[in-house]
């Protein structure tokens, strides 16, 4: 009874030039459950926000079925639609209070008085918004601004709430206790949420699952520990945070069933995978994803007995970790990332070390390399 989205297409027409065709959304299929919250995360025009301007109703899907809470909406305008916007410039009403804008939408409705204010008093309660009713929203911060946009929005108690990067315009450190406040008042009313956002850290914070677009189309849909951990794809494991990508070549397949992939890697290193889906024969090659804080780093007589060895090219001392980026002669660098170096101590630039990593911190991508 969420949102679902059934190979949705949104093809824009160049006005200037009729007969040249752009597609922004390209069959796109999605089922938000009731009370999930669902993030969809992606580059500058990817389709992420048309495909939310889609389902709000501001724009119309060229193919495809768009369904909330049980109906399909395809023709039904955004006012008509059980859904709640909160949009990236907050849209307040300038001219009225704190306590007037939140009750605005049940004034439109037509509820009483005494029920609007009982409920905005709830609701400026549930917020942290209570002392504050009476102020005009150019005496609130960015952050109380905000959750004026989000009272405003859930007080109608839609189906769906919808996010159009609301916290884009706030500073970095506003940002981020915002993502913990959206994350707990979305749980708090078991609103079905989708979010649209380019920021990897906001939509892994907020989300119960992260659906990853490029050029109009779905490259993974998961839960953040999936999207980070078990890329589907290289686009995503390189647009997710930072990745180091290991190439190497499958020696011994797994023949009884397991799943267990022996890899070696340029240099003769070699590493066995254990239980891993997917079929490889003898001769494949592959690629395999480590994310920085994944690798281990050991220095002096060991270096050289490790899966790969390189040199310290650059180290980032930042109090808590160390990041080290490590040239292994003609391969992409290395990056690493080792916490606490008041116990573990340093690494030179200029040091060679050896790079190591467990297998279970790996991912081979599914993907096979040509």
């Amino acid at each position: 009874m969420g949102v679902k989205l059934v190979d949705v297409t949104k093809v824009f027409v160049d006005q200037s030039n009729p007969g040249r065709k752009f597609t922004a959304v390209n069959r796109v299929s999605i089922d938000v459950r009731d009370g999930e919250f669902v993030s969809f995360l992606g580059p500058s025009g990817c389709g992420k926000t048309t495909t939310l301007r889609i389902i709000s109703g501001f724009e119309y899907p060229s193919a495809g079925e768009v369904w909330i809470a049980g109906r399909m909406v395809n023709d039904i305008p955004p006012n008509k639609r059980d859904t709640s916007m909160v949009f990236q410039s907050y849209a307040i009403f300038p001219h009225l209070s704190v306590g007037q804008n939140v009750g605005f939408g049940l004034e439109l409705r037509g509820r009483p008085k005494a029920e609007i204010k009982e409920e905005v008093e709830k609701m400026m309660e549930v917020m942290n918004l209570k002392d504050l009713s009476r102020r005009r929203p150019d005496q609130l911060s960015g952050g109380q601004q905000q959750r004026v946009a989000l009272a405003r929005a859930i007080i109608n108690k839609p189906s769906v709430l919808l996010f159009d990067e609301p916290l884009s315009n706030l500073d970095a450190k506003l940002r981020e206790q915002m993502r913990l406040e959206l994350r707990r008042i979305q749980q708090t009313f078991g609103i079905t949420s989708v979010y649209v956002t380019h920021d990897q850290a906001e939509a892994m914070t907020v989300s119960d699952r992260i659906v990853v677009m490029n050029e109009g189309n779905i490259m993974q849909t998961g839960t953040p520990f999936e999207i980070y951990s078990r890329p589907a794809n290289r686009f995503v494991a390189d647009f997710i945070g930072r990745v180091n990508f290991f190439t190497g070549k499958v020696v011994s397949p797994d023949t009884g069933g397991s799943g267990d992939v022996e890899i070696e890697f340029p240099g003769g290193g070699r590493k066995t995978f254990a239980g891993r889906e997917g079929s490889f024969k003898k001769g494949d090659e592959i690629t395999l994803t480590v994310r920085p804080e994944s690798l281990r780093l050991s220095g002096g007589a060991s270096a050289g007995q490790n899966i790969f060895a390189g040199t310290v090219t650059k180290s980032v001392y930042l109090g808590q970790l160390v990041e080290y980026e490590i040239d292994r002669g003609g391969e992409k660098p290395v990056l690493a990332v080792t916490y606490d170096p008041a116990d573990h101590g340093f690494f030179k630039t200029g040091e060679r070390v050896g790079i190591d990593f467990s297998a279970r911190a790996a991912h081979i991508l599914p993907e096979k390399r040509e």
